[in-house]
């Protein structure tokens, strides 16, 4: 058997536990290393104050815009990749991985073109307080030159995870986090070049990991082609790769946008509460950058949670499109079980151990700054006792997306960052102030879960119908 039928074999015979556990372990471990080193940047920025702090968050929103075009792009052609190669048409897949690789770096072109010229009036849309500003203009610079290179990678890793070879996908993400690990504190503090540091470690590290994914297309590792000649001229697959990659964008664009109103609701009422308390502005101003910056620790903490959910539900992605493809229904079935229960065991245990010890991983981040520690032990511990929701949450919209549910998964995606969060993040601050802030996130995801159920229940109606035909 050629290598293409040999992974056809695999993605469509091994025992579905077996195969999701070893397919989402790597991009478990992925996504976990990039998580760690997101919040290295906030750690070690910390140091260097709260308005430094609260930059990272003002920025996360931004790298926000720049995941929501790799993950639509590359999570959008690897549902189609993934079913086509279950189908065994190899050109198609060929054909969907280079146009929305090169399409990627189109796009990242253009952000880093427009995000250099109006990078000070786009930190203040952000969420930038006037004491925050600077440090996020220094931060925010060189993350915007990285934008192609960021965009493009999201795309390679989504291909590899496509096509079963998630465990590639790893080396590439994994090395590059851990050279941002190390090049933090040393561009930061011994470079004497503060937020800039840090911005600049993640720059170098993203190209590292670009450049190794994209070695594993060069070298043949992978079995897809990003060979130019590729590159469809038909504006109909450009348009499918949107729609299949339409609940990335929309999750991902959400998440940039409820980033912007968490931080301006967290500035807002944070100086609130923060003039309640005290009668010196300054004070108040400070209780305000506060805020931001523990929403903004607890935001990193909550990501690097819900990436074993991700992470999972990422490696079950492709299984359930190679066997969705291959007719192989019962096997969707039994992935979809499986993948819940796993994360349902896992996220469950994480949740209870986090929240047990909010307090102590916030005082890591600011142990100088009881303010952010008292935010952020609260807006923790809330985040955690909804978490054990993502685990039908996640899969129950992945199912959709890897095959090609477009509308239904992009639904779902809209829930808990937009549909759900967005009227919370106004309307909860009104009536409970600084709290309504801290408890909105879970209680958006207390609303997905509630409307999650029902689409699981339909989807499965449906595939069984399919089977019978």
């Amino acid at each position: 058997m050629t290598n293409q039928e040999k992974q056809h074999q695999k993605m469509t015979t091994t025992p579905v536990p077996r195969l999701v556990v070893q397919l989402g372990i790597p991009t478990t471990i992925s996504m976990l290393i990039t998580s760690v080193y997101n919040m290295a940047d906030t750690y070690f920025v910390s140091q260097l104050g709260t308005s430094a702090s609260g930059a990272v968050g003002v920025v996360f929103s931004l790298m926000a815009v720049f995941q929501a075009v790799g993950f639509t792009l590359g999570m959008g052609s690897g549902s189609l990749i993934s079913r086509r190669l279950g189908e065994k048409n190899k050109d198609a897949a060929d054909r969907s991985a280079a146009s929305a690789f090169y399409l990627s770096l189109a796009f990242g072109v253009c952000i880093t073109a427009l995000g250099s010229v109006l990078i000070r009036p786009l930190m203040h849309l952000l969420g930038a307080t006037d004491t925050i500003l600077p440090y996020a203009v220094d931060y925010g610079r060189y993350i915007i030159i990285g934008a192609p290179i960021i965009c493009a990678s999201f795309v390679l890793n989504n291909i590899l995870r496509a096509e079963g070879k998630s465990a590639l996908a790893m080396i590439g993400l994994c090395t590059g986090g851990v050279l941002n690990l190390g090049f933090d504190p040393l561009l930061i503090f011994k470079a004497g070049l503060g937020t800039a540091g840090a911005a600049i470690a993640t720059l170098i590290s993203q190209c590292v990991s670009f450049l190794l994914l994209l070695s594993m297309f060069l070298t043949h590792r992978s079995g897809i082609s990003l060979h130019p000649k590729h590159i469809e001229r038909s504006v109909r697959l450009y348009l499918e790769i949107i729609r299949c990659g339409l609940p990335s964008f929309c999750r991902q664009g959400l998440a940039s946008i409820s980033t912007v109103l968490l931080n301006r609701q967290a500035a807002h009422y944070g100086m609130a509460e923060g003039m309640a308390r005290f009668a010196d502005a300054a004070a108040a101003r400070a209780f305000g950058d506060a805020a931001v910056a523990s929403m903004s620790i607890v935001s990193k903490v909550f990501m690097f949670m819900l990436c074993v959910a991700l992470g999972i539900g990422q490696g079950f992605m492709p299984v359930a499109g190679y066997n969705y493809g291959a007719k192989e229904y019962g096997r969707v079935r039994k992935a979809y079980r499986f993948t819940v229960l796993l994360s349902f065991v896992l996220m469950s245990g994480l949740a209870a151990v986090i929240f047990a010890l909010s307090p102590q991983l916030v005082s890591l981040f600011r142990r100088d700054d009881p303010a952010v520690i008292e935010i952020g032990a609260l807006a923790m511990r809330l985040q955690c006792v909804a978490m054990p929701l993502q685990t039908v949450i996640v899969p129950t919209n992945m199912i959709h997306q890897a095959l090609g549910r477009s509308w239904e998964s992009t639904l779902l995606s809209a829930c808990r960052q937009g549909i759900f969060f967005i009227p919370l993040i106004l309307l909860l601050p009104l009536a409970t102030g600084l709290l309504g802030v801290q408890v909105t996130q879970a209680a958006a995801d207390v609303l997905t879960f509630a409307v999650s159920i029902p689409f699981a229940l339909r989807f499965f109606r449906n595939l069984a119908k399919e089977e019978k035909m």
